[in-house]
């Protein structure tokens, strides 16, 4: 599945890192086994930096995300397709050989799910909590902001770690929230209270 050079990284690199988070599926492979050869090779944050940078240039020309996408190209093309890439855009060494890795095994399609499960590695190496606040409409950043402070403040972040948070969406929770942080979810919203009434009146019945 891995190239020489890619597993030599991750084998030194494996015997004095140990991953923050443990992800799970491909993506998380592949994602973990770039982290893990970024310590040795680079720099975490120098990782991240080249992905994001590849994630920008593909979401801007669709013409070359098509044809990375595309699992019909035969090695040669994918080849070519990485070299240019790791040529037009000075690459991490780590982020390079992973393009090889991926080209080799076919799995280019991959790239945006690898990209976002670094994201969370890298977020947990640099001491950063991701929460995710659902509501029924776009909060406010008033609102935000206080949420962002009772959060901070609680036991889910944990102390000299720092927090970040995304709102998502969702008008079928009718209203209130619902707070989700790593693993943990506190559901506030009005659909939940709901459920709970229907369940109540039910039993009684």
């Amino acid at each position: 599945m891995f190239t020489r050079s890619f597993v030599r990284s991750m084998a030194t690199a494996a015997k004095t890192v140990k991953p923050p988070v443990q992800l799970f599926g491909l993506d998380g492979t592949y994602a973990t086994a770039l982290y893990t050869a970024s310590v040795k090779v680079s720099s975490v944050d120098q990782a991240a930096g080249s992905l994001n940078k590849l994630k920008t240039y593909l979401d801007t020309d669709s013409t070359t995300s098509g044809i990375v996408s595309n699992p019909a190209l035969s090695l040669n093309d994918r080849t070519f397709v990485v070299q240019t890439l790791n040529s037009k855009l000075s690459l991490d060494k780590s982020v390079s050989n992973l393009l090889e890795v991926l080209a080799e095994n076919n799995r280019l399609g991959l790239l945006g799910d690898i990209v976002k499960q670094f994201g969370v590695l890298t977020d947990a190496h640099n001491g950063v909590v991701e929460a995710t606040v659902t509501s029924a409409s776009p909060l406010d950043k008033r609102s935000l902001n206080r949420i962002q402070q009772a959060i901070t403040g609680s036991e889910f972040v944990g102390q000299g770690k720092s927090l970040k948070i995304n709102n998502q969406v969702n008008p079928d929770i009718l209203g209130g929230l619902i707070v989700e942080v790593a693993d943990r979810t506190v559901d506030l919203s009005i659909s939940a209270k709901i459920a709970k009434l229907n369940k109540v009146l039910t039993e009684s019945l």
